[in-house]
């Protein structure tokens, strides 16, 4: 069952109860806090203010918000590509951090080298380890059959549809088996049918390698399908005024998606949303 409504610390009422699902993913082993995080640009540009969040083994949070908000830069600063102004960012536990081999990034565009194969584009973060090809070919094969790509291994990115070259760079970030995959809207270019799909088989894919996802989007529907929490931020200064938890079970299906429930929590979620987009005038 979906319950809409603020996380006790977010938006809303701080005394508000936690549901039996909130309790159980608060209780999951810490993976990341991001503690009072500002980041300035130019000296004036305030993209992020004061934003705080805790993510869990085994989340699936999306960043919401309208254009500026900050969602991408937190994304960045998270994988170490830019550092905060203020405030921290601290991994827990080994193997966890941006340098130790524990976290895969997804950018919006595929980003695939043109003259490589299939196979040698999820090759990439391997070799950057000095894995040979040889030695990780078995890890590339089965990244290929988690996206849907088994047998396109020989093929050039020029040969694919733009839903396929999406999967490779899905196959590229999942091929190192990462605590943590950063997704930074993946899919907004996608027709609709093409999204749909990635988003089931992006379940799936979590559901196999048990790891958590931050996920970068401007579509509710896209968040309250996929999600267990959505971080609703709004722009200039960028920063989270709400979090929403989706208590729908996994795996889910077609079915949640002409449910009450589903229709309810985007309901909920449209509704923060436009909140954040008064904050942002």
């Amino acid at each position: 069952m979906t319950d809409a409504h603020a996380t006790p610390g977010a938006a809303g009422d701080p005394a508000a109860p936690l549901t039996d699902a909130a309790a159980a993913r608060a209780a999951r082993a810490p993976v990341l806090s991001i503690r009072n995080v500002t980041k300035v640009f130019g000296g004036d540009v305030i993209a992020l203010r004061g934003m705080s969040l805790d993510v869990r083994q085994g989340d699936f949070i999306s960043l919401l918000g309208p254009s500026g908000c900050g969602k991408s830069t937190a994304l960045r600063l998270v994988a170490g590509l830019t550092h905060p102004t203020a405030g921290k960012i601290a991994w827990e536990g080994q193997g966890a951090g941006p340098d130790d081999g524990g976290l895969g990034v997804v950018f919006q565009e595929p980003t695939l080298m043109p003259w490589a194969t299939v196979e040698h584009n999820v090759w990439l973060p391997l070799r950057l380890k000095g894995r040979r090809f040889a030695d990780c070919k078995a890890d590339i094969d089965d990244a290929l059959a988690t996206v849907g790509l088994s047998g396109f291994g020989k093929a050039y990115p020029r040969e694919l549809s733009g839903g396929m070259k999406m999967r490779v760079s899905i196959a590229r970030a999942m091929v190192t088996r990462p605590r943590l995959i950063l997704m930074d809207e993946p899919f907004a270019a996608l027709d609709e049918i093409t999204r749909f799909k990635l988003n089931n088989d992006l379940l799936a894919m979590r559901a196999k390698l048990n790891c958590t996802v931050i996920f970068v989007t401007h579509s509710v529907f896209e968040s309250v399908f996929l999600s267990d929490r959505i971080v609703v931020m709004a722009a200039r200064p960028g920063r989270v005024i709400a979090e929403l938890n989706v208590d729908e079970p996994y795996p889910r299906t077609e079915d949640f998606r002409t449910s009450a429930d589903y229709a309810a929590q985007c309901r909920a979620t449209s509704d923060a949303l436009g909140l954040a987009m008064e904050g942002a005038h």
